[in-house]
């Protein structure tokens, strides 16, 4: 989709967007920065392909997105997660140490294409929803990684090599409690009822309700005292 509108003025910036609960407030974030936002998807095999189809209706319904494409990614073939391998059960139960829904590699891969597209598109910033507070534990949604991608970025594009001008990774909700996400993006008007956060969603979007992503989000609405709009199977 693409919106006719005056960007002369207007910073760019490409939003990692899945359609969920965080991606959907950190594009409202992104809006509110004043960017001229360009989100990006991936269906990279993800048993929750339901989330695929909440970000096209997410994006196309919100003026402020100027483009949204989506890039398909074979990680369903090299396996290693519950999101991607069916041999593997997603847990209903809290689990110790990094879960097994945790897709090896995954953020890096989604950042580099961002990187690309941002370098492509002259944007001046990466967008990404991840959260160090009330999250699964994994590892490339810590402080320290996005640092050190960020460094990355600094080396890695000819813009930043000719001119000096690097693309920031910004990450607006990463000190945030699930309660403290779900507060500021009623501020900014999300309507949390299209998005789709569990891991176990059916083709209608219905959540599973025991996953831990629905844990996590039926726990932030129940805290930040919103009505859940969440569709439950």
């Amino acid at each position: 989709m693409t919106v006719a509108q005056d960007t002369a003025d207007t910073p760019r910036a490409v939003v990692l967007f899945s359609g969920g609960l965080d991606s959907t407030t950190c594009l409202a974030e992104a809006a509110a920065d004043g960017c001229e936002c360009h989100a990006l998807s991936f269906d990279y095999g993800q048993r929750h392909t339901a989330e695929i189809e909440a970000a096209r209706r997410i994006a196309a319904a919100m003026p402020h997105v100027a483009d949204h494409k989506c890039v398909t990614i074979d990680f369903d073939g090299m396996g290693g997660s519950a999101l991607t391998d069916p041999a593997i059960d997603v847990p209903e139960t809290a689990t110790n140490g990094i879960p097994p829904t945790y897709v090896p590699a995954r953020n890096t891969v989604f950042l580099s294409i961002a990187l690309g597209w941002a370098e492509i598109l002259e944007a001046e910033a990466i967008y990404i929803g991840v959260n160090a507070v009330d999250y699964s534990g994994y590892p490339d949604c810590r402080p320290a990684f996005i640092q050190a991608f960020e460094s990355l970025a600094s080396l890695a594009t000819r813009a930043a090599v000719e001119t000096g001008r690097g693309v920031a990774v910004r990450t607006p909700l990463m000190e945030l409690s699930k309660a403290e996400i779900v507060q500021r993006g009623a501020a900014l008007g999300v309507d949390y009822a299209d998005t789709v956060t569990c891991y176990q969603a059916d083709a209608e979007g219905r959540a599973c309700g025991r996953c831990d992503a629905c844990r996590l989000r039926r726990q932030g609405f129940r805290d930040a005292g919103i009505a859940d709009p969440t569709r439950y199977r």
